[in-house]
């Protein structure tokens, strides 16, 4: 659990912003928004295979620009 504790010298918005930086870098909130909804495992693996996808088309993309690019076209 993401704790933050009350400084003698802090005020409430500083104790806020700690928290919340606190509660980002340990992931729960990720987790929490993550675990919202059941998905199942082969709905879970299509997107898995999806955003795979999208990763190779971007990098061929950018390839294939460079590429070009180098050729002075």
């Amino acid at each position: 659990m993401a704790r933050a504790e009350r400084e003698s010298t802090g005020g409430l918005e500083e104790l806020l912003r700690r928290f919340r930086r606190e509660l980002n870098e340990s992931g729960q909130l990720r987790d929490h928004r993550r675990k919202r909804f059941f998905v199942s495992k082969g709905e879970f693996m299509r997107e898995k295979q999806r955003k795979a996808e999208r990763r190779r088309r971007e990098m061929r993309l950018k390839q294939r620009e460079a590429r070009l690019s180098q050729r002075g076209e």
